[in-house]
């Protein structure tokens, strides 16, 4: 079984050390590295396509006909011409030269950056998206650098796993190069886990997509990764649109989207500042808005803003002598609601502040309220980007929510609800969004995708613990005989029973205990060579069945508030508002403002018995210290 996430480290530590040894910035390095994974992935799905095409190839005179960009284009695939082959740039020998290589004009290419940058304008020519897109600057690579990076790329386990693995690799390596060259704003590269919750709130089906701030097109590539695993076609049943202000961005965009097999329109420059320009009329027109902008935003010309429209509620605070708008956040949210059809939806990403901030901002947010389309509020926690600490908040309105739901909001405080990636960084696994989306969905009355989920982690616990014998077989192959009988002893509970998943927990923990004693007891009878890999061997194990235990975790999480699928207030955690509580609290849309705070549990330790304690155990250690002190000063006499 191949360990994606191995790879995906595997590749970025081999490829930053390169980077490391030379003299390029991350900001020179991100790019053209981007690129090549993108030619990595075009080549891998050329070769894909070329043997699908190849199966009911006609031939003539004994020999099959050769194929053409036309049977590729029918595939929505690109054509490769051989000299933007992946495989042919990594078997070029040293010497450029002796090829004989020429550019399209005809000029000799002698050097392996020329090569690379000639296969890229050959992939642009076969993309009317990607023209003038993809880096051509690899000449300022050593050939020794570029051939090592090529050859890292070409790893042949990519192959094994499958072309679309390149996607995921591709995405791993724009997180890791974001926390280095993320834009001015902070924004550069929305973390996964706050746009899955956007796309699994807005639950996209088809129809007009908008991301007026879009980045590197993480919204689009998420979009349609959930229309694509909902049986559908993201190409035929979305159009996606894009605004970027910074040209660099919305070129990673365009390689993002193309990467993950998504055509859009996608503009950067002047004519994308979404401040001043819509760029492609949809104003009242777009299905689905999703965005990450840029927060407080300051100087924005007010008689310019208030030129280009989407202001339904209008303009925010505007300073009299500078005429400028002093903070944009409510300028984003007008356009937001703005672009909305009858029955559209919007999820952002917001500045925290913004939930309650005064003035004029306040006198929007109470217009905006009382048109009833808040949908739902949610506060997400510190450290969730990858290069500020600041808190934030997740939006969302809904023009066509149910009758039910009218006059209501559903708030969520997140913010104590995640898991720790490292010192700086936290996020949302797979199942914590999952459990998020389950209070949307019990609010929504949608019952039935509650029971789906509970399905999905009854089926997710069973087969990872029907897994666990395959799973230990790299650590048992490891163990002296002696020590892997004891082993395998301990694993006899997987052939029972149990009785429900507090029971399979216990049993897991044991395991994990036997399995620690497993590898001391082995460490004192293998030789020394071999005790490494089985310690190795043994923590893997061990990470296996704890990853079992924190999906129970997290469906204990869910059950424990919800039980079978009925929505309850949760204090702490979040509540269902109407719209005369909101104005009672002065039209705030704050979650931690009406979700409360959560009840301590007893811990069944009597206070004031404790307190008397703890002041005797300090008498006592104030007592031994003095004495300590007596003793040190009277040793210290003797010395002089």
């Amino acid at each position: 079984m191949i360990n994606i996430r191995k790879l995906e480290g595997e590749l970025w530590e081999s490829a930053d050390l390169l980077r490391q040894g030379s003299k390029l910035t991350s900001s020179q390095y991100c790019m053209p590295v981007l690129a090549l994974l993108f030619l990595r992935y075009a080549y891998s799905r050329y070769k894909l396509v070329e043997a699908e095409i190849l199966k009911n190839r006609p031939s003539r005179g004994g020999r099959v006909m050769p194929v053409e960009q036309s049977d590729f284009a029918a595939k929505s695939a690109l054509y490769l011409p051989r000299e933007a082959q992946f495989d042919f740039l990594v078997n070029l020998p040293e010497d450029i030269a002796s090829v004989g290589l020429e550019n399209k004009e005809g000029q000799p290419l002698n050097s392996l950056g020329e090569v690379v940058n000639n296969a890229m304008q050959l992939l642009e020519e076969q993309s009317e998206q990607l023209t003038g897109v993809l880096p051509k600057s690899y000449t300022m690579f050593s050939d020794d650098l570029l051939r090592e990076l090529l050859r890292i790329f070409n790893n042949k386990t990519i192959d094994e796993v499958g072309g679309d693995i390149i996607g995921r690799i591709y995405e791993y390596f724009l997180s890791k190069f974001a926390k280095a060259v993320a834009s001015d704003d902070g924004v550069f590269f929305t973390p996964k886990s706050l746009v899955k919750m956007l796309v699994n709130v807005l639950e996209p089906e088809q129809g007009v997509m908008l991301d007026p701030a879009c980045g590197s097109g993480g919204m689009f590539v998420q979009t349609g990764d959930f229309v694509n695993a909902a049986g559908m076609n993201a190409n035929t049943q979305m159009t996606f649109y894009g605004q970027e202000k910074v040209e660099y961005n919305a070129q990673l965009c365009l390689m993002n989207m193309a990467v993950h097999g998504l055509n859009g329109r996608i503009v950067s420059g002047d004519e994308a500042n979404s401040f001043y320009h819509d760029a492609f009329n949809l104003a009242g027109k777009c299905d689905y808005v999703i965005a990450n902008p840029p927060f407080n935003v300051d100087k924005v010309k007010a008689e310019s803003a208030s030129s280009a429209g989407r202001l339904p509620f209008g303009l925010p605070g505007v300073n009299t002598k500078s005429k400028e708008v002093g903070n944009a956040n409510y300028l984003w949210i007008n356009y937001f609601y703005a672009y909305l059809n009858d029955h559209g939806r919007a999820g952002f990403v917001m500045a925290s502040s913004a939930t309650d901030s005064s003035n004029k901002d306040r006198d929007i947010r109470e217009k905006l309220v009382k048109t009833g389309h808040v949908d739902v509020m949610v506060s997400v926690g510190n450290n969730f980007f990858y290069t500020l600490s600041l808190p934030c908040s997740l939006w969302f309105f809904d023009k066509a929510k149910r009758e039910e739901n009218q006059d209501k909001v559903l708030f969520i405080d997140a913010r104590k609800y995640y898991t720790v990636v490292d010192r700086t960084l936290n996020e949302w696994t797979e199942w914590q969004l999952c459990n998020l989306q389950a209070i949307v969905h019990l609010y929504r009355g949608e019952t039935e995708k509650y029971q789906v989920l509970i399905e999905k982690y009854n089926s997710a616990i069973q087969e990872a613990v029907s897994e666990m014998m395959e799973q230990a077989k790299p650590f048992t192959e490891l163990l002296d005989a002696e020590t892997e009988t004891q082993f395998k002893r301990s694993l006899i509970w997987l052939e029972g029973s149990w009785e429900n998943y507090d029971a399979l927990s216990k049993k897991l923990n044991e395991q994990i205990e036997q399995t620690k004693a497993c590898v001391k007891s082995a460490e004192e009878k293998l030789k020394k060579r071999k005790v490494k890999p089985m310690r190795l061997a043994g923590d893997e194990f061990c990470k296996v069945l704890e990853s079992i235990l924190t999906v129970i975790g997290e469906y204990n999480w869910l059950t424990e508030k919800f039980g079978k699928g009925e929505y309850h207030d949760i204090a702490g955690l979040c509540k269902i508002a109407t719209l005369d509580e909101i104005a009672e609290k002065n039209y705030s849309l704050t979650p931690g403002a009406y979700v409360g705070v959560a009840e301590v549990e007893d811990d069944g330790v009597d206070f004031h018995e404790r307190m008397n304690e703890i002041h005797a155990e300090l008498a006592k250690l104030n007592k031994e210290a003095n004495t300590l002190m007596d003793a040190i000063l009277k040793d210290w006499e003797t010395l002089k």
